[in-house]
Protein backbone atom coordinates (compact mmCIF):
# COMPACT_ATOMS: atom_id res chain seq x y z
CA UNK A 1 0.00 0.00 0.00
CA UNK A 2 1.31 3.43 -0.89
CA UNK A 3 1.37 6.29 1.56
CA UNK A 4 1.03 9.76 0.11
CA UNK A 5 3.24 12.27 1.84
CA UNK A 6 3.35 15.05 1.01
CA UNK A 7 7.04 6.13 -18.10
CA UNK A 8 8.49 2.90 -18.55
CA UNK A 9 11.09 1.02 -16.54
CA UNK A 10 14.25 -0.25 -18.20
CA UNK A 11 16.39 -2.97 -16.62
CA UNK A 12 19.89 -3.96 -17.62
CA UNK A 13 22.42 -6.60 -16.64
CA UNK A 14 26.16 -6.00 -16.53
CA UNK A 15 28.25 -8.94 -17.66
CA UNK A 16 31.98 -8.30 -17.58
CA UNK A 17 32.40 -5.02 -19.40
CA UNK A 18 29.33 -5.45 -21.60
CA UNK A 19 25.97 -3.91 -20.78
CA UNK A 20 23.09 -5.91 -22.25
CA UNK A 21 19.77 -4.18 -22.89
CA UNK A 22 16.53 -5.29 -24.39
CA UNK A 23 16.14 -3.90 -27.88
CA UNK A 24 13.78 -0.93 -28.11
CA UNK A 25 10.41 -1.56 -29.69
CA UNK A 26 9.26 0.39 -32.70
CA UNK A 27 6.91 2.31 -30.45
CA UNK A 28 8.56 5.53 -29.47
CA UNK A 29 10.93 5.47 -32.44
CA UNK A 30 13.79 7.90 -32.12
CA UNK A 31 13.06 8.77 -28.50
CA UNK A 32 13.30 5.12 -27.43
CA UNK A 33 16.52 4.66 -29.39
CA UNK A 34 18.08 7.69 -27.71
CA UNK A 35 17.03 6.42 -24.28
CA UNK A 36 18.71 3.07 -24.84
CA UNK A 37 21.79 4.77 -26.22
CA UNK A 38 22.04 6.76 -23.00
CA UNK A 39 21.57 3.61 -20.94
CA UNK A 40 24.46 2.01 -22.79
CA UNK A 41 26.51 5.10 -22.01
CA UNK A 42 25.67 4.66 -18.32
CA UNK A 43 26.76 1.03 -18.50
CA UNK A 44 30.08 2.02 -20.05
CA UNK A 45 30.73 4.69 -17.40
CA UNK A 46 29.81 2.21 -14.65
CA UNK A 47 32.38 -0.25 -15.96
CA UNK A 48 35.05 2.44 -16.28
CA UNK A 49 34.53 3.45 -12.66
CA UNK A 50 34.56 -0.07 -11.21
CA UNK A 51 37.66 -1.03 -13.23
CA UNK A 52 39.74 2.16 -13.41
CA UNK A 53 38.87 4.32 -10.37
CA UNK A 54 41.94 4.74 -8.17
CA UNK A 55 40.21 3.34 -5.06
CA UNK A 56 38.19 0.17 -4.54
CA UNK A 57 34.48 0.63 -5.17
CA UNK A 58 31.41 -1.42 -4.33
CA UNK A 59 28.85 -2.08 -7.04
CA UNK A 60 25.84 -1.64 -4.74
CA UNK A 61 27.09 1.74 -3.50
CA UNK A 62 27.71 2.93 -7.07
CA UNK A 63 24.22 1.89 -8.13
CA UNK A 64 22.60 3.55 -5.12
CA UNK A 65 24.51 6.77 -5.82
CA UNK A 66 23.39 6.68 -9.46
CA UNK A 67 19.76 6.15 -8.47
CA UNK A 68 19.90 8.96 -5.93
CA UNK A 69 21.53 11.23 -8.47
CA UNK A 70 18.58 10.72 -10.81
CA UNK A 71 15.99 11.33 -8.09
CA UNK A 72 17.63 14.33 -6.44
CA UNK A 73 17.94 16.01 -9.83
CA UNK A 74 14.13 16.11 -9.96
CA UNK A 75 13.40 18.08 -6.77
CA UNK A 76 14.59 18.26 -3.15
CA UNK A 77 12.03 15.72 -1.92
CA UNK A 78 12.39 12.64 -4.16
CA UNK A 79 14.85 10.11 -2.75
CA UNK A 80 15.69 6.41 -2.82
CA UNK A 81 15.62 4.65 0.55
CA UNK A 82 17.43 1.35 1.15
CA UNK A 83 15.51 -1.22 3.20
CA UNK A 84 16.43 0.07 6.67
CA UNK A 85 15.69 3.70 5.81
CA UNK A 86 12.40 2.81 4.13
CA UNK A 87 11.23 0.85 7.15
CA UNK A 88 12.19 3.70 9.51
CA UNK A 89 10.30 6.19 7.32
CA UNK A 90 7.17 4.05 7.55
CA UNK A 91 7.56 3.74 11.31
CA UNK A 92 7.89 7.53 11.57
CA UNK A 93 4.40 8.05 10.18
CA UNK A 94 3.10 5.78 12.97
CA UNK A 95 4.39 8.14 15.64
CA UNK A 96 7.65 6.68 17.03
CA UNK A 97 11.16 6.66 15.62
CA UNK A 98 14.79 7.24 16.55
CA UNK A 99 16.94 10.27 15.82
CA UNK A 100 17.03 14.03 16.37
CA UNK A 101 13.44 15.00 15.54
CA UNK A 102 13.79 17.21 12.48
CA UNK A 103 12.19 17.22 9.04
CA UNK A 104 14.87 17.97 6.45
CA UNK A 105 15.34 18.33 2.72
CA UNK A 106 18.33 19.06 0.51
CA UNK A 107 19.19 22.36 -1.16
CA UNK A 108 22.27 23.16 -3.23
CA UNK A 109 24.06 20.19 -1.69
CA UNK A 110 23.35 21.21 1.92
CA UNK A 111 20.77 19.92 4.40
CA UNK A 112 17.90 22.34 4.91
CA UNK A 113 15.74 22.15 8.01
CA UNK A 114 12.02 22.24 7.21
CA UNK A 115 11.06 22.17 10.87
CA UNK A 116 11.99 20.54 14.17
CA UNK A 117 9.29 18.44 15.84
CA UNK A 118 7.89 19.49 19.21
CA UNK A 119 9.71 18.30 22.34
CA UNK A 120 12.52 16.58 20.44
CA UNK A 121 16.29 16.95 20.89
CA UNK A 122 16.54 19.18 17.81
CA UNK A 123 13.89 21.62 19.01
CA UNK A 124 15.32 21.72 22.52
CA UNK A 125 18.75 22.50 21.04
CA UNK A 126 17.27 25.52 19.23
CA UNK A 127 17.37 24.30 15.62
CA UNK A 128 15.13 26.52 13.45
CA UNK A 129 13.23 26.07 10.19
CA UNK A 130 15.36 27.37 7.33
CA UNK A 131 18.68 26.53 9.02
CA UNK A 132 21.28 24.97 6.74
CA UNK A 133 23.34 22.06 8.07
CA UNK A 134 26.79 22.07 6.48
CA UNK A 135 28.63 19.40 8.52
CA UNK A 136 27.78 16.36 10.63
CA UNK A 137 30.44 15.60 13.24
CA UNK A 138 32.82 17.74 11.22
CA UNK A 139 32.16 15.80 8.01
CA UNK A 140 30.84 17.99 5.14
CA UNK A 141 27.41 17.05 3.82
CA UNK A 142 28.24 18.55 0.43
CA UNK A 143 28.60 15.71 -2.07
CA UNK A 144 26.53 13.28 -0.02
CA UNK A 145 22.98 12.20 -0.75
CA UNK A 146 20.15 13.31 1.52
CA UNK A 147 19.68 9.71 2.59
CA UNK A 148 23.34 9.38 3.61
CA UNK A 149 23.06 12.47 5.79
CA UNK A 150 19.80 11.27 7.36
CA UNK A 151 21.43 7.91 8.14
CA UNK A 152 24.29 9.69 9.88
CA UNK A 153 21.92 11.78 11.99
CA UNK A 154 20.18 8.64 13.19
CA UNK A 155 21.79 6.43 15.80
CA UNK A 156 21.48 4.79 19.16
CA UNK A 157 19.67 6.78 21.86
CA UNK A 158 21.91 8.77 24.23
CA UNK A 159 24.68 9.13 21.64
CA UNK A 160 25.78 12.59 20.53
CA UNK A 161 26.20 14.26 17.18
CA UNK A 162 27.50 17.73 16.36
CA UNK A 163 25.65 19.69 13.66
CA UNK A 164 27.35 22.65 12.02
CA UNK A 165 24.57 25.11 11.27
CA UNK A 166 24.54 28.16 9.01
CA UNK A 167 21.86 30.71 9.81
CA UNK A 168 21.03 34.05 8.23
CA UNK A 169 21.35 35.74 4.84
CA UNK A 170 24.42 35.06 2.71
CA UNK A 171 26.12 38.35 3.54
CA UNK A 172 25.18 38.20 7.22
CA UNK A 173 25.39 34.48 7.97
CA UNK A 174 26.65 32.98 11.19
CA UNK A 175 27.99 29.44 11.39
CA UNK A 176 28.07 27.58 14.70
CA UNK A 177 28.11 24.05 16.11
CA UNK A 178 25.19 22.42 17.90
CA UNK A 179 25.70 19.30 20.01
CA UNK A 180 22.56 17.15 20.14
CA UNK A 181 21.92 13.90 22.01
CA UNK A 182 19.91 11.37 20.01
CA UNK A 183 16.74 9.93 21.51
CA UNK A 184 13.80 7.71 20.67
CA UNK A 185 11.30 10.19 19.25
CA UNK A 186 7.79 9.55 20.52
CA UNK A 187 5.66 12.17 18.90
CA UNK A 188 2.64 13.35 20.80
CA UNK A 189 1.12 15.12 17.85
CA UNK A 190 -1.81 16.87 19.56
CA UNK A 191 -1.75 18.87 22.77
CA UNK A 192 -4.63 20.89 24.14
CA UNK A 193 -5.41 23.38 26.89
CA UNK A 194 -7.78 26.15 27.78
CA UNK A 195 -6.90 29.69 26.68
CA UNK A 196 -9.49 31.91 28.33
CA UNK A 197 -12.79 31.17 26.65
CA UNK A 198 -11.09 29.30 23.77
CA UNK A 199 -9.82 25.79 23.26
CA UNK A 200 -6.17 25.64 22.15
CA UNK A 201 -5.06 22.71 19.94
CA UNK A 202 -1.38 22.31 19.11
CA UNK A 203 -0.83 19.94 16.15
CA UNK A 204 2.89 19.22 15.70
CA UNK A 205 2.73 16.81 12.73
CA UNK A 206 0.36 14.66 10.69
CA UNK A 207 0.80 10.96 11.38
CA UNK A 208 -1.70 8.10 11.42
CA UNK A 209 -3.22 9.25 14.74
CA UNK A 210 -3.53 13.00 14.22
CA UNK A 211 -7.25 13.32 13.43
CA UNK A 212 -8.27 10.82 16.08
CA UNK A 213 -6.13 12.54 18.72
CA UNK A 214 -7.44 15.97 17.72
CA UNK A 215 -11.08 14.91 18.01
CA UNK A 216 -10.36 13.33 21.41
CA UNK A 217 -8.73 16.56 22.59
CA UNK A 218 -11.70 18.59 21.38
CA UNK A 219 -14.15 16.29 23.17
CA UNK A 220 -12.16 16.75 26.37
CA UNK A 221 -12.20 20.55 26.00
CA UNK A 222 -15.97 20.51 25.40
CA UNK A 223 -16.52 18.43 28.52
CA UNK A 224 -14.28 20.62 30.67
CA UNK A 225 -15.39 24.04 29.40
CA UNK A 226 -19.03 23.43 28.58
CA UNK A 227 -20.87 26.61 27.52
CA UNK A 228 -17.75 28.70 28.26
CA UNK A 229 -16.12 27.32 25.10
CA UNK A 230 -16.46 30.06 22.47
CA UNK A 231 -14.04 28.96 19.75
CA UNK A 232 -10.79 27.19 18.86
CA UNK A 233 -7.18 28.09 18.17
CA UNK A 234 -5.36 25.54 16.02
CA UNK A 235 -1.59 25.96 16.21
CA UNK A 236 0.23 24.69 13.09
CA UNK A 237 3.44 26.64 13.65
CA UNK A 238 6.61 24.62 12.99
CA UNK A 239 4.49 21.69 11.79
CA UNK A 240 6.48 20.11 8.92
CA UNK A 241 3.55 18.13 7.52
CA UNK A 242 3.11 14.38 7.11
CA UNK A 243 0.37 12.21 5.65
CA UNK A 244 -1.94 13.65 3.01
CA UNK A 245 -4.97 11.68 4.18
CA UNK A 246 -4.59 13.12 7.69
CA UNK A 247 -4.40 16.68 6.35
CA UNK A 248 -7.62 15.99 4.45
CA UNK A 249 -9.43 14.46 7.43
CA UNK A 250 -8.36 17.27 9.80
CA UNK A 251 -9.67 19.83 7.30
CA UNK A 252 -12.86 17.81 6.80
CA UNK A 253 -13.45 17.94 10.56
CA UNK A 254 -14.31 21.65 10.25
CA UNK A 255 -16.00 21.81 6.82
CA UNK A 256 -19.51 20.78 5.85
CA UNK A 257 -19.05 20.78 2.10
CA UNK A 258 -16.82 21.76 -0.78
CA UNK A 259 -13.38 20.88 -2.00
CA UNK A 260 -10.56 20.46 0.52
CA UNK A 261 -7.63 20.03 -1.84
CA UNK A 262 -6.91 18.74 -5.31
CA UNK A 263 -3.80 16.95 -6.50
CA UNK A 264 -2.67 17.07 -10.10
CA UNK A 265 0.23 15.64 -12.01
CA UNK A 266 2.03 18.55 -13.59
CA UNK A 267 2.87 16.78 -16.85
CA UNK A 268 1.42 18.48 -19.89
CA UNK A 269 -0.64 15.51 -21.09
CA UNK A 270 -1.57 14.10 -17.72
CA UNK A 271 -5.19 13.99 -16.60
CA UNK A 272 -4.75 12.09 -13.36
CA UNK A 273 -5.87 14.73 -10.89
CA UNK A 274 -7.93 13.92 -7.84
CA UNK A 275 -10.23 16.11 -5.80
CA UNK A 276 -11.00 15.55 -2.13
CA UNK A 277 -14.29 16.92 -0.86
CA UNK A 278 -15.62 17.56 2.62
CA UNK A 279 -18.44 15.56 4.15
CA UNK A 280 -21.12 17.08 6.33
CA UNK A 281 -20.20 17.51 9.97
CA UNK A 282 -18.29 20.21 11.87
CA UNK A 283 -16.41 19.08 14.99
CA UNK A 284 -16.24 22.71 16.14
CA UNK A 285 -20.04 23.08 15.95
CA UNK A 286 -19.72 26.24 13.88
CA UNK A 287 -17.65 28.07 16.48
CA UNK A 288 -15.00 30.50 15.17
CA UNK A 289 -11.48 29.20 14.49
CA UNK A 290 -8.09 30.87 14.30
CA UNK A 291 -5.17 28.96 12.77
CA UNK A 292 -1.62 29.92 13.74
CA UNK A 293 1.03 29.63 11.00
CA UNK A 294 4.66 30.56 10.41
CA UNK A 295 7.59 29.74 8.14
CA UNK A 296 7.88 26.29 9.68
CA UNK A 297 4.33 25.31 8.66
CA UNK A 298 4.76 23.10 5.61
CA UNK A 299 3.06 20.61 3.33
CA UNK A 300 0.10 19.01 5.14
CA UNK A 301 -0.11 22.06 7.41
CA UNK A 302 -0.51 24.25 4.36
CA UNK A 303 -3.27 22.02 3.00
CA UNK A 304 -5.26 22.53 6.21
CA UNK A 305 -4.55 26.26 6.37
CA UNK A 306 -5.36 26.78 2.69
CA UNK A 307 -8.63 24.83 2.84
CA UNK A 308 -9.94 26.63 5.94
CA UNK A 309 -8.88 30.00 4.55
CA UNK A 310 -10.43 29.52 1.12
CA UNK A 311 -13.73 28.39 2.65
CA UNK A 312 -13.81 31.38 5.06
CA UNK A 313 -13.91 28.86 7.89
CA UNK A 314 -10.89 30.16 9.81
CA UNK A 315 -8.76 33.25 10.13
CA UNK A 316 -5.04 32.61 9.62
CA UNK A 317 -2.87 34.45 12.14
CA UNK A 318 0.91 34.67 11.98
CA UNK A 319 3.16 34.88 8.92
CA UNK A 320 3.79 33.23 5.56
CA UNK A 321 4.21 29.46 5.51
CA UNK A 322 7.08 27.39 4.11
CA UNK A 323 5.73 26.79 0.60
CA UNK A 324 5.89 23.04 -0.07
CA UNK A 325 3.10 22.35 -2.52
CA UNK A 326 4.20 18.93 -3.76
CA UNK A 327 2.88 15.47 -2.86
CA UNK A 328 5.28 12.57 -2.34
CA UNK A 329 4.30 8.91 -2.65
CA UNK A 330 6.04 6.21 -0.61
CA UNK A 331 6.60 3.41 -3.14
CA UNK A 332 7.78 -0.01 -1.87
CA UNK A 333 10.47 -1.71 -3.96
CA UNK A 334 10.40 -5.13 -2.33
CA UNK A 335 13.72 -6.34 -0.98
CA UNK A 336 15.41 -3.17 -2.27
CA UNK A 337 13.57 -0.88 0.15
CA UNK A 338 11.55 1.90 -1.42
CA UNK A 339 11.47 5.40 -2.77
CA UNK A 340 9.76 8.67 -2.03
CA UNK A 341 8.73 10.21 -5.33
CA UNK A 342 6.99 13.49 -6.05
CA UNK A 343 3.90 12.43 -7.97
CA UNK A 344 1.70 15.51 -7.96
CA UNK A 345 1.28 19.11 -6.98
CA UNK A 346 -1.53 20.09 -4.69
CA UNK A 347 -3.91 23.02 -5.06
CA UNK A 348 -6.13 24.76 -2.54
CA UNK A 349 -9.91 24.97 -3.19
CA UNK A 350 -9.51 28.31 -4.98
CA UNK A 351 -6.91 26.78 -7.32
CA UNK A 352 -3.77 28.17 -5.66
CA UNK A 353 -0.48 26.36 -5.90
CA UNK A 354 1.61 27.53 -2.96
CA UNK A 355 4.84 25.70 -3.84
CA UNK A 356 7.84 27.98 -3.14
CA UNK A 357 5.39 30.78 -2.29
CA UNK A 358 3.58 29.74 0.86
CA UNK A 359 0.25 30.84 2.30
CA UNK A 360 -0.08 34.35 3.70
CA UNK A 361 -1.82 35.05 6.99
CA UNK A 362 -5.07 37.05 7.13
CA UNK A 363 -3.76 38.77 10.25
CA UNK A 364 0.00 39.22 10.39
CA UNK A 365 1.66 38.74 13.79
CA UNK A 366 5.23 37.94 14.81
CA UNK A 367 7.36 36.57 17.60
CA UNK A 368 11.10 37.19 17.37
CA UNK A 369 11.65 33.55 16.51
CA UNK A 370 9.30 33.87 13.53
CA UNK A 371 11.37 36.74 12.15
CA UNK A 372 14.52 34.63 12.21
CA UNK A 373 12.72 31.79 10.41
CA UNK A 374 11.22 34.17 7.83
CA UNK A 375 14.62 35.76 7.13
CA UNK A 376 16.19 32.36 6.55
CA UNK A 377 13.37 31.22 4.26
CA UNK A 378 13.49 34.44 2.27
CA UNK A 379 17.18 33.90 1.64
CA UNK A 380 16.61 30.26 0.72
CA UNK A 381 13.89 31.20 -1.78
CA UNK A 382 16.21 33.71 -3.42
CA UNK A 383 18.81 30.97 -3.76
CA UNK A 384 16.41 28.47 -5.29
CA UNK A 385 17.68 27.02 -8.59
CA UNK A 386 20.93 28.96 -8.27
CA UNK A 387 24.33 27.41 -7.73
CA UNK A 388 26.34 29.19 -5.11
CA UNK A 389 29.62 29.68 -6.96
CA UNK A 390 31.07 31.52 -3.97
CA UNK A 391 30.22 28.66 -1.61
CA UNK A 392 33.77 27.73 -0.59
CA UNK A 393 35.39 31.14 -0.85
CA UNK A 394 36.26 32.96 2.38
CA UNK A 395 33.88 35.76 3.24
CA UNK A 396 35.65 39.08 3.29
CA UNK A 397 32.98 40.56 5.54
CA UNK A 398 32.72 39.93 9.25
CA UNK A 399 29.42 38.03 9.66
CA UNK A 400 26.69 39.63 11.71
CA UNK A 401 26.08 37.90 15.04
CA UNK A 402 23.07 35.60 15.06
CA UNK A 403 21.50 34.17 18.19
CA UNK A 404 23.04 30.71 18.77
CA UNK A 405 20.56 27.82 19.11
CA UNK A 406 20.87 27.51 22.87
CA UNK A 407 19.50 31.05 23.17
CA UNK A 408 16.73 30.81 20.58
CA UNK A 409 13.38 30.53 22.38
CA UNK A 410 10.74 28.08 21.24
CA UNK A 411 7.12 29.23 20.88
CA UNK A 412 5.69 30.16 24.25
CA UNK A 413 9.13 30.35 25.92
CA UNK A 414 10.18 33.79 24.74
CA UNK A 415 7.89 35.73 27.04
CA UNK A 416 4.40 36.59 25.79
CA UNK A 417 3.36 34.67 22.67
CA UNK A 418 2.35 37.64 20.54
CA UNK A 419 0.89 35.48 17.77
CA UNK A 420 -1.33 33.61 20.21
CA UNK A 421 -2.42 36.90 21.77
CA UNK A 422 -3.31 38.23 18.32
CA UNK A 423 -5.39 35.12 17.63
CA UNK A 424 -7.35 35.59 20.86
CA UNK A 425 -8.06 39.21 19.93
CA UNK A 426 -9.18 38.10 16.46
CA UNK A 427 -11.61 35.55 17.87
CA UNK A 428 -13.07 38.11 20.24
CA UNK A 429 -13.62 40.62 17.43
CA UNK A 430 -13.09 38.60 14.25
CA UNK A 431 -12.36 40.25 10.88
CA UNK A 432 -13.90 38.55 7.91
CA UNK A 433 -11.53 35.82 6.64
CA UNK A 434 -10.20 36.55 3.17
CA UNK A 435 -10.31 33.88 0.50
CA UNK A 436 -7.20 33.97 -1.70
CA UNK A 437 -7.69 33.84 -5.41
Amino acid sequence: MRNFLLGGVCAFVLMGSVALFAAPSKVGGLQASETYRQLNLFGEIFERVRNDYYKETKDDELMEAAINGMLTSLDPYSIYMPPRSFQEARVQTRGEFGGLGIEVTQENGLIKVVSPIDDTPAQKAGVLPGDLITHLDGDPVMGKSLNESIEKMRGAPNTNIVLTVRRGAADAAKTFDVKITRAVIKTRVVRSRREGEFGYLRISSFNEHTTQDMISAMDKLKAEMGPDLKGYIIDLRDNPGGLLDQAISVSDSFLNQGEIVSTRALRGSADEGQRYNAKRGDAADGKPIAVLINGGSASASEIVAGALQDHHRAVLVGNTTFGKGLVQTMIPLGEFGGMKLTTAGYFTPSGRSIDKVGISADVEAWNERDRQIAAALKERRQMTDQRQTEENKPDSKEPTQVTPPSQVPTPGQDGPDLVLQAAIEVLRAPPKPTARK
